[in-house]
Formats: structure tokens, sequence, C-alpha cells
């Protein structure tokens, strides 16, 4: 079995042969950012596919929050490049849950919490980012769980 790693270098490959200028670019930063990581610290080490997970979530964000940036300031071209190459990394993350999933994990945290009102939310947030790590952005949990608190 391939580690997640060795198939971003796999799809590089692919994407180079085929001239497919967005993948093979995407890939290649993506890549760079795995070996950043990789290096940081006092020892190199290998990257566990949860870790490199983490890494392509990075830069997803990072490509999502461009696009925005870009679109208010009117860069309609970059944006849509930005998000094109959030896509790209999309293929690789797991698939993100659904608002409706998110409230249920959070209406069922706030339960077991007994969480009433703004100052149960570390209470709750300890319960449910366990459960939703990789699968929901961070963001969006923090207020997922504010509506349920406040809601």
């Amino acid at each position: 079995m391939t580690t997640l790693k060795e198939q971003l270098h796999e799809d590089l490959t692919a994407a180079i042969r085929n001239r497919d200028e967005l993948r093979s670019s995407t890939i290649r930063l993506t890549l760079a950012a795995v070996t950043s990581e990789e290096v940081a610290g006092r020892t190199k080490r290998e990257l566990s596919d949860a870790d490199v997970l983490k890494v392509i979530g990075r830069e997803a964000k990072k490509r999502r929050e461009a696009a925005e940036a870009f679109g208010t300031a009117g860069r309609a071209e970059q944006a849509a490049r930005e998000l094109a190459e959030g896509e790209v990394l999309a293929g690789y993350l797991p698939r993100q849950l659904s608002d409706e999933e998110l409230a249920a994990i959070v209406t069922a945290a706030v339960a077991e919490s007994g969480a009433t009102g703004p100052q149960g939310m570390g209470a709750v947030m300890k319960l449910v980012r366990p459960k939703v790590e990789g699968l929901a952005e961070g963001g969006r949990v923090a207020a997922a769980v504010k509506s349920a608190l406040v809601g």
C-alpha cells in the first residue's frame, strides 16, 4: 500500500506527463510544504499519513483564504486559480462533514457535557474536537458550538 506522500509523488509525475500545469504546480507546492514540515524542528522525521493530511488541509485552507482575499480585492482571475488549486487539494482530503452531521455531533456533545450558555464552550469543544478532527474546519466547529449554546 502506498503512503499519501508516495501518492502525491505519483500524481505529480502523472500531472507533468499530462502537461497539467495547475495540478503539477499545486502538488509541487504541497510536497514542498510536506518536506518543510519534515525538516522542521531539531531532527528530520518521516511524516505519517495523518500528518501529511494535516499539511494538505493547511494548504487547502490557505487557498480558500487567498481566494477570498483576491475576490474582495477584485482580482477574479487569481481568486479562480486559488479555488481551482483548492479543488485539487480537496481530492486528497477526507469528505467534510455536512452542516447537519456537524450539528448532530455538537448537540450530542452539549447534552453530554451539560453545558448551558457560552461559558461552556470549552467543555463542549473538548468533546467535539476528537470526533471531527480532519472532517470539519475549526472555525465551522466553533460556530456550530456557539450557535448550539446560544440558540
